[in-house]
């Protein structure tokens, strides 16, 4: 391990380019044994909002080609959109850079299967962005699943659900459209639910091995801030049936559409032995039974001995959305700075990769796909 600062690029600044920065920034003032960071260098299109952007975040250098940035950073955050995931981050770990990259993975299985193959080739390490794995209150969930508290798994259920496209006048953005996102609610949102499902039960249940899915477009074209029309080419909502290896099942949905939700994101796991119930929307609390109770009890993972807390506030002060981002990347930096692995990695994100591909292709088919089988 080297005592000089890793310089990091970062390719993208708005919403996720904005969480990371500040993720990179918290660092240094609540996890002291964190890598050192240098923000280099942060890349975009825009000059203007650019300059205004690498004030803010605390950049030395802005630049509006990642080409430039690759081979010139120890590691190559990748935070564009869906389909600039794979020619940067590609050519980052080719030129001996680690990267991170948002997820999904890729807008289309080929693009991830090329990622991961390109990973697991390169000396770096390559990590995708599910941030919700390193809320206290998930990492509490894994370390009872594993323990064997819920006994043996029968049922994985998750939903995300969202409004911000319920009003048929919302603009069209690039979100909406196959070519540049991939899918819609399934790979934005769904991506999430397989990724923690997988990271939860996988031990206790084995992996996915069968999928049915459902999706549905309900505004079929929107206006863009230009005034332009444009068709909208992606699902607005997805559901969809699984069964993992044990025999336990899954059901799955996400949906931009759900009137009053604007960032739910619940994940429920029943086992012989007890249940759990973890909601985004109260992300400081685990809803546990277990089995010899007559129902829920409320845990506020808050504690000290809970995980990543004893970095934060005493006691019962709780954390929020943008401190998920700030355990990531001390995570992911700290596998960078001592050569281990980290999860989730590109080949992590290719397997949820395989779950979205897959229902995608059984709401084509009208049929279940059988994963083992891909």
């Amino acid at each position: 391990m080297t005592d000089e600062p890793l310089t990091v690029g970062v390719l993208g600044y708005r919403f996720m380019g904005k969480a990371h920065s500040n993720a990179l920034a918290r660092l240094p003032m609540f996890f002291p044994d964190a890598p050192a960071v240098e923000r280099h260098t942060i890349v975009g299109r825009d000059e203007e909002a650019l300059a205004a952007a690498a004030d803010r975040f605390g950049f030395a250098n802005t630049e509006t080609d990642w080409r430039a940035v690759v081979d010139e950073v120890d590691v190559f955050y990748n935070l564009g959109p869906n389909h600039l995931h794979a020619e940067p981050s590609i050519a980052a770990l080719e030129a001996g850079a680690h990267v991170f990259c948002e997820k999904p993975l890729a807008p289309t299985l080929d693009e991830a299967r090329a990622m991961h193959e390109a990973a697991a080739e390169a000396d770096g390490v390559a990590g995708c962005a599910f941030n919700y794995r390193f809320v206290p209150a998930i990492r509490y969930a894994k370390e009872l699943i594993d323990e064997g508290a819920l006994g043996e798994i029968h049922h994985v259920r998750g939903r995300y659900l969202q409004d911000w496209l319920v009003d048929p006048d919302a603009p069209w953005s690039w979100r909406n459209s196959k070519e540049l996102a991939g899918s819609g609610a399934l790979g934005d949102l769904g991506a999430h639910t397989i990724d923690l499902a997988r990271f939860l039960v996988g031990d206790a249940a084995g992996d996915l091995t069968r999928v049915s899915g459902h999706l549905q477009t309900f505004v079929d074209e929107r206006e863009t801030a230009e005034g332009e029309t444009r068709p909208v080419t992606v699902d607005d909502a997805y559901t969809a049936q699984a069964a993992f290896d044990n025999g336990a099942v899954g059901s799955f949905e996400a949906s931009r559409f759900a009137a009053g939700h604007k960032n739910d994101h619940t994940i429920e796991i029943h086992g012989s032995e007890g249940s759990l119930r973890f909601s985004l929307e109260r992300l400081n609390e685990l809803a546990y039974k277990s089995g010899d109770g007559r129902g829920y009890e409320t845990i506020l993972v808050t504690d000290e001995s809970d995980p990543y807390v004893d970095h934060w506030w005493p006691p019962g002060h709780v954390l929020g959305w943008e401190h998920t981002f700030v355990h990531e990347n001390y995570e992911f930096l700290s596998a960078v700075a001592s050569g281990e692995e980290f999860h989730p990695s590109f080949g992590d994100a290719y397997e949820v990769q395989r779950v979205l591909d897959a229902i995608e292709r059984s709401d084509e088919r009208g049929e279940w796909v059988d994963l083992d089988l891909d």
